[in-house]
């Protein structure tokens, strides 16, 4: 993500709703545990949080996920399921990588598909022990997905997950931007 500068008017914003934070930020700075990339199927990098986490990580992400993909992944990550990393120069210790589904209407099960990924994401980080995972908005960059509904999608999931388990302890959603920041802080009231 790129840094903003001073004429942006750029403020870090955050608020808190019980076990659910939520930040206006660079996710690749935030000190959880683990941290989620949205990633693409190859696991290579890309754009978008996917190649901010790359480049903020360095290369031992990449390294680890060639060797997910050597081992278990030839064909790339399936939309919806995750694995995990380790995070490299990042201050979390894991990067849990997800596919969001590209938006193509609706019509294609991208909800399911985009619920799994915060579903399968969680499911991951209750098995390591990891008491604190950061979410970027899933699918909303050049995926398209329309923000309001993966805002609802996303608040939803978590809650559910957090209401039926202990572990994450602490749920963090980073976005990068005001519009974003509104939706997350409506569907979360």
């Amino acid at each position: 993500m790129p840094t903003p500068s001073p004429a942006t008017n750029w403020r870090i914003q955050a608020r808190s709703f019980g076990r659910i934070l939520l930040h206006r930020g660079d996710i690749t700075r935030i000190d959880t545990k683990a941290i989620v990339n949205a990633a693409n199927s190859s696991l290579l990098g890309g754009g978008g949080v996917d190649g901010a986490i790359h480049r903020a990580g360095g290369p031992e992400i990449l390294e680890a996920c060639r060797k997910l993909r050597a081992s278990h992944y030839g064909s790339g990550l399936v939309t919806g399921e995750a694995v995990l990393t380790t995070a490299g120069r990042l201050p979390a210790r894991y990067v849990i990588h997800t596919v969001g589904p590209v938006w193509n209407g609706g019509h294609l099960h991208e909800p399911e598909l985009l619920a799994n990924c915060y579903r399968n994401s969680l499911q991951l980080a209750q098995e390591k022990g990891v008491a604190s995972v950061a979410f970027p908005s899933i699918s909303t960059g050049i995926y398209g997905y329309p923000k309001p509904d993966a805002a609802a999608i996303a608040v939803q999931e978590v809650r559910q997950f957090m209401r039926l388990h202990a572990q994450p302890q602490e749920v963090v959603f980073v976005v990068f931007d005001e519009e974003s920041f509104t939706l997350y802080e409506q569907a979360l009231q």
